[in-house]
């Protein structure tokens, strides 16, 4: 079984509202994901996903309640839950919630978020050859996230992220 977050650029006009019609938008784009992947409007995360996340928000206290914008990129956004627990729900990001994660994503320092997360998120790679080679794939999902939302905020697209598991 596979672990990946799905994320595709939609017009806000066609996001549906409801879980169902996720599911087989969401299905459907799947299917065409690298035809869609070479267009710019859709990127995935094959099981770093989270770890990802823990880049942007490793070390940043969020006690207050806020949803600052290094949360956005990954599992920040608009919620809708699924019929089942155990169903991973949809998240959408509106324009403006697009704008902000492209604007965070670019104005973000990699190699200070490395400095602070690096230590944590190397030890799965402890003893490859490549000693560079956690920082290498983070800064590879980086670059490629920072990508993808400045194409959808460009477009004024919402964002569509789906987890499949």
């Amino acid at each position: 079984m596979s672990f990946h977050m799905h994320l595709r650029a939609t017009a806000t006009n066609e996001v549906p509202e409801d879980f169902s019609s996720l599911v087989d938008l969401m299905s459907t784009a799947w299917e065409a994901h690298q035809k869609e992947y070479a267009a710019g409007v859709a990127h995935s995360i094959d099981k770093d996903f989270s770890h990802v996340h823990e880049l942007y928000i490793m070390g940043l206290d969020h006690s207050d309640g806020t949803n600052p914008a290094n949360n956005l990129p990954i599992f920040g956004g608009r919620h809708i839950d699924g019929p089942a627990k155990d169903q991973p729900p949809f998240v959408i990001l509106d324009p403006a919630e697009v704008h902000r994660t492209a604007d965070f994503l670019q104005t973000l320092s990699f190699d200070e978020r490395w400095r602070i997360a690096g230590t944590n998120l190397s030890t799965p790679y402890i003893g490859w050859e490549d000693e560079n080679a956690a920082r290498k794939i983070y800064l590879g999902h980086h670059d490629a996230l920072r990508t993808f939302y400045q194409r959808a905020a460009r477009a004024g697209d919402a964002v569509i992220k789906a987890f499949w598991y």
